[in-house]
Formats: C-alpha cells, sequence, structure tokens
C-alpha cells in the first residue's frame, strides 16, 4: 500500500525548471498552485497578462491534487436549509453558481484539450437512516421547484438498480455532476499555463509580501524576489507564509481516502450498475466512486485531525472498516492507496472571494472545491481587470472564527460534536 495520492502518483510530473524570474514586473503574482491559481493564471495569461507563480510545494500537491475527484453541481449544504437561512434567491444564486461550474470545468477540458477521464456521470446522495430519506423528500422538492428540475428521487427498490448495497434507504440523483482525474486536471492547466508564458516555481513558498506603492509589490520566497503589479492569494488559509489574516477564517480540516486495487468488471457491473458518484448524508460521512481504471476511491472524515503520516494510516483503518460494512463484497480486495491531507472549511462553509489591504483572494471551498476552485479561474480574472462580476461569494465583511489563531485546536470537539449528531439525527 503506498502512502501517497492516487491522482498524484498516476498523473505526469510537471517540470517547471525552465521558468525564469521576470526582469520586468509582472501584471499578477499568484500565490498557490492549486486550481484556482493555475486557473487563475491560465485565465489571466490567454487575457495577455504577465503571470508569475509561486507554490510552496509541488503544483496541485494539497487539495486539488488530493480529493475525490467529484466534480458535482449543488452545494456543500442542503438546499432546503440554504433557503431557510439565506431565502430563496440567494440559494438559488449558490446552487446555480456550481451549476455553472461544472459546465466551465467540461468548458476548459474540451478548449484546452485535457485528458483528465471527464465525464458526466451524476451524483447520488444515499440517505443513511429512514428520516434522512424523508429529508432528502423536501430537498428534491425544493430542487425541482427552483434550479434543478432533473433530480430525481429514489426510493430504496430504485437505488438497487444504481448501487450494491443494503446499508441505504434511498438517494437523490442530480444528473448534472460529473467526475475527472484531478492529477492529470492539475497537469493539464499546468502545462497550458506554460505554454502561456506563466512562470511557475515550486519549492518556492512565500514568506514575505510588501506593498511598496500603488499596484506596486515586493513577494520573496527564500530563492528570490519577485516584483507585481498585483497579487492572488490563492492557497487557501492554513498554508504557510504571512497570512495570519486568512488562517483566522479558515478551518483546515482532514480529509483522507483510499483506493482498492483495480476491480474486475463484473464485480463494478454487480455493485455500481449506475457508475456514479456517491455521497452518504451523515455528518461525518463517506464519498465514493469508481476511478477510469476500475478502482474503488473512498473517502471521507474519517477523523477530525490533521493529516500526517500516522494519523493518514489510522484513518485509512477506520476507512477500510466502513468500506467493507457497506461493501462486504470487497473484504477480500487490497488497498493500494492511503492518503490524506486538509481541505479549507469556512464557517458557513461557502466560498470565500474578496480583496484585503489590496490582494485579492479565493478561497474556502469547504469539501466542493474541484469545480468551483477551476471555475474562479475567469471569474478572479475579471475582478483583477476591475469587470463588474455576478459571483455570490463575493464579501467585504469576513469574520474571523471565534477563538481560532491559526491552529485548529477544537478540531476533536468538533468531531464529536458531529458524532453525536450522526447518532441522535
Amino acid at each position: 500500500m503506498k502512502s501517497a495520492s492516487f491522482w498524484l502518483d498516476t498523473a505526469p510530473t510537471i517540470s517547471t525548471t525552465e521558468s525564469a524570474l521576470p526582469e520586468q514586473p509582472v501584471d499578477v503574482l499568484v500565490v498557490g498552485g492549486g486550481f484556482t491559481g493555475l486557473s487563475s493564471a491560465l485565465a489571466l495569461a490567454k487575457r495577455g497578462a504577465s503571470v508569475a507563480l509561486c507554490e510552496a510545494g509541488v503544483v496541485g500537491g494539497e487539495a486539488s491534487g488530493r480529493n475525490g475527484g467529484q466534480c458535482n453541481n449543488g452545494t456543500a449544504q442542503d438546499y432546503a436549509g440554504l433557503v431557510a437561512a439565506y431565502g430563496e434567491q440567494k440559494a438559488q444564486s449558490f446552487y446555480q453558481f456550481y451549476n455553472q461550474a461544472v459546465d466551465s470545468v467540461e468548458r476548459i477540458v474540451s478548449s484546452e484539450n485535457i485528458d483528465c477521464d471527464f465525464r458526466r456521470a451524476g451524483k447520488i446522495k444515499l440517505a443513511a437512516k429512514p428520516e434522512h430519506f424523508d429529508k432528502l423528500v423536501r430537498t428534491h422538492e425544493a430542487l425541482t421547484k427552483a434550479v434543478d428540475p432533473e433530480a430525481s428521487l429514489l426510493d430504496a427498490t430504485a437505488l438497487q438498480q444504481e448501487i450494491g448495497s443494503d446499508q441505504f434507504y434511498g438517494g437523490l440523483l442530480t444528473p448534472k455532476g460529473a467526475q475527472l482525474h484531478v492529477g492529470k486536471m492539475v497537469y493539464g492547466l499546468a502545462t497550458r499555463c506554460l505554454e502561456k508564458g506563466v512562470a511557475i516555481f515550486q519549492h518556492q513558498p512565500v514568506i514575505k509580501i510588501d506593498k511598496t506603492g500603488e499596484q506596486s509589490w515586493v513577494v520573496t520566497t527564500p530563492q528570490q524576489t519577485i516584483k507585481a503589479k498585483a497579487i492572488l492569494i490563492a492557497t487557501g488559509g492554513s498554508g504557510p507564509g504571512p497570512f495570519s489574516w486568512f488562517r483566522r477564517r479558515i478551518v483546515p480540516v482532514g480529509s483522507f481516502a483510499v483506493t482498492t486495487e483495480p476491480l474486475s468488471e463484473d464485480l463494478c457491473a454487480s455493485l455500481f450498475p449506475g457508475n456514479r458518484s456517491y455521497v452518504t448524508s451523515k455528518n461525518i460521512g463517506n464519498y465514493f466512486r469508481l476511478t477510469a481504471d476500475r478502482r474503488l476511491l473512498f473517502g471521507g472524515r474519517a477523523r477530525f485531525a490533521v493529516s500526517n503520516p500516522r494519523s493518514d494510516l489510522k484513518s485509512g483503518e477506520i476507512l477500510r472498516q466502513s468500506l467493507d460494512d457497506m461493501f462486504p463484497q470487497l473484504a477480500s480486495s487490497k488497498i493500494d492507496y492511503c492518503w490524506g491531507g486538509t481541505v479549507d472549511m469556512s464557517a458557513d462553509r461557502l466560498p470565500k472571494v474578496g480583496e484585503h489591504q489590496g490582494m485579492f483572494y479565493a478561497m474556502g471551498y469547504s469539501g466542493h472545491g474541484v469545480q468551483m476552485a477551476i471555475h474562479m479561474g475567469e471569474v478572479m480574472a475579471d475582478i483583477i481587470d476591475g469587470k463588474s462580476v455576478d459571483c455570490p461569494w463575493l464579501t467585504t465583511q469576513w469574520p474571523a472564527v471565534p477563538f481560532h489563531f491559526g491552529k485548529p485546536w477544537f478540531l476533536p470537539f468538533v468531531g464529536m460534536y458531529y458524532k453525536v449528531q450522526d447518532m441522535l439525527h
């Protein structure tokens, strides 16, 4: 078993050794080489801007390359709950922006000719308890009335045509969702960036940012100093560097995953006849899907802890047990990959986009970042260009998480709370 992301291990490696330090100030310096940073850099470069990108590790090495590869429409929160909290109009704008995000990914994959196993698979939210199905009934009614007329409700009998597990009481199918190989998507975006002249610097964490004048910045890494006219913070809030303001507003939560060895066609057909993306309805639930080479990728918030080798191993054992409980047919299948990483969560689990002390930022995708982070490339290019944009995540008021000063000391307590909620509801 490899303690590495399946996606990163099975994608081509990006070589950026030829990227040279620009002689003149670049139009935009992007901090972070995940989907947000790469997509924004590409969009800006295609408009003729000069762009440099600094990544503390390797491009795609954090959340963008360590997730479940699900590119779903719909929000992290239950839609009916969003309507109750924000009103019908705002909830619609949130949901429709995710629809646009999936369309945007498909368009970029096609226009840039990126080979990343993209396909529209649809997503099923699986009811882990009878009362969870009752909630899905209400959500289905709200969705079909307002934003997703193609959503369909599956009772326990209908669900048998979609998944070979007896643990669920029904499901909600939203057919617009997609899947992709995120490692290959990172490689495709980075390659197109390099072709458009973006200077990408890997293993160069930003350690200092100084504003020296109007549209004049100096960014320092351990290796070099780069001058820029504008800055985009695309790292998420939990990474290293001079980003304490963001760290107080973002909670890094560990997300863990395993993949099995390749499974037989017959076994895949019996377990996943619909070949969708799947997510369970519990607070501490699971997500899973088949990969293009017929592995089952199975992930979730196995533990409310940060990622490290020991934590990843413990989480892998928990995920293995959950996988076997859900699909006893796979009990004899080997686990080939086990990995973990952090997902940046905002307090309300909605993305955050704006400007702080002259620096532009986009982050806080809260576990739904594959589609939204890629989509934000064109949006951030518009914002940096000074254009008016219709983005529901734009904010001028973003309060810090109370008692959060950078290290998420409270994660075990959050985990305990959600475990209790899952037992009670």
